[in-house]
């Protein structure tokens, strides 16, 4: 089903970093040809190599950015409402250097990559807010990227459980928020390799029952995750899409 976006979609988008700077006629042209559609679960909405049509905005449900090689598959990011995707392609009209599906049902706004490109030629303070939020994606892959060469899998095991433990509140007990399969890519590990790191995080108090963690001392599992904020934040977890 598709339908024009409704005032309440248009200030939801309006609220983000990216577009709260825009005056009601750049807004207003950016948003003339977009609209909202509801997708059902493990649909495809980017293909990799394909030219980008449309900038996304997931407003609400869940959607997985991956990549494909040789016969290989990788998770890039795994995204939440409200986030954008892919800004980096649809700025430069070039083409997708991801695919990207839904996860669950899911309800994104389309806007056309033409109206991107014309405020971003007309309106300064969208260019700034455009480079702002580049900018970020670069150092969340970055820090992605440390975390991928400097530790160990057990390492990246353990700072993405503290991360999430952080995300929910700093619970005892939380939902692990993905499939193992999934973060078993999102981590660089194959799923042996995660179901083989779990077992070896049971010294440090982590029990994992289905998506259920336990952490019963975060103090000891910092111990051997040496967490640091130049490597480990919420926007290395999930947040910051790769810019793509």
């Amino acid at each position: 089903m598709v339908i024009h976006t409704s005032d309440r979609e248009s200030e939801e988008i309006r609220s983000l970093d990216l577009f709260s700077g825009l005056d009601d006629a750049r807004f207003s042209l950016l948003m003339r040809g977009a609209y909202v559609q509801n997708f059902p679960p493990m649909i495809e909405l980017i293909t990799e190599g394909d030219t980008s049509d449309f900038l996304h905005v997931l407003v609400s449900g869940s959607v997985e950015l991956f990549a494909n090689w040789n016969g290989r598959e990788t998770t890039m990011a795994v995204l939440q409402p409200t986030s954008t995707f892919i800004l980096a392609a649809t700025i430069r009209r070039a083409r997708y250097l991801m695919s990207a599906r839904t996860l669950e049902k899911s309800r994104i706004i389309l806007v056309p990559s033409e109206d991107v490109g014309a405020v971003f030629d007309l309106d300064p303070d969208f260019s700034r807010a455009v480079v702002t939020e580049l900018a970020q994606c670069y150092r969340a892959n970055i820090m992605a990227t440390k975390n991928l060469k400097l530790r160990s899998s057990l390492e990246r095991l353990a700072n993405h459980l503290l991360s999430a433990r952080k995300l929910a509140g700093n619970l005892e007990s939380f939902e692990l928020g993905l499939e193992k399969r999934r973060l078993a890519s999102n981590l660089g590990m194959t799923p042996e390799n995660l179901s083989r790191a779990i077992r070896q995080l049971k010294p440090y108090g982590v029990a994992i029952d289905g998506s259920r963690v336990t952490i019963a001392d975060p103090s000891d599992l910092e111990g051997l995750a040496k967490p640091t904020d130049l490597i480990d934040t919420p926007c290395a977890l999930q947040a910051s899409a790769p810019a793509g």
